[in-house]
């Protein structure tokens, strides 16, 4: 009975898939970057489940594939900050 339940929790359910899908468009469309952490904990955690699945070279592509979408979530953050700091409330001179 305690080993099926342990087997189970380690099951990829459709909640983990949906939740990380859930986060990487909150974060890669919408562009609300508080939602990163989730996105990587999410993305973590089916990576983690996968992971007693996979060999050893899917592991490493996965974990790549992961790092790769943090990197552009990054860039894109960054972007995003330097758009609104470039547009922030500087004053304008009037030359009459």
């Amino acid at each position: 009975m305690e080993s099926q339940v342990e087997q189970q929790l380690e099951k990829i359910l459709p909640e983990d898939i949906a939740r990380t899908f859930e986060s990487a468009y909150h974060v890669v469309f919408q562009g609300d970057y508080d939602k990163v952490d989730d996105l990587l904990k999410n993305g973590g955690t089916l990576l983690k489940k996968a992971a007693q699945r996979f060999t050893t070279t899917q592991l490493i592509l996965g974990i790549a594939g992961l790092a790769a979408v943090a990197i552009v979530v990054a860039k894109k953050a960054i972007e995003a900050a330097d758009d609104d700091s470039a547009s922030s409330a500087a004053p304008v001179s009037d030359k009459k």
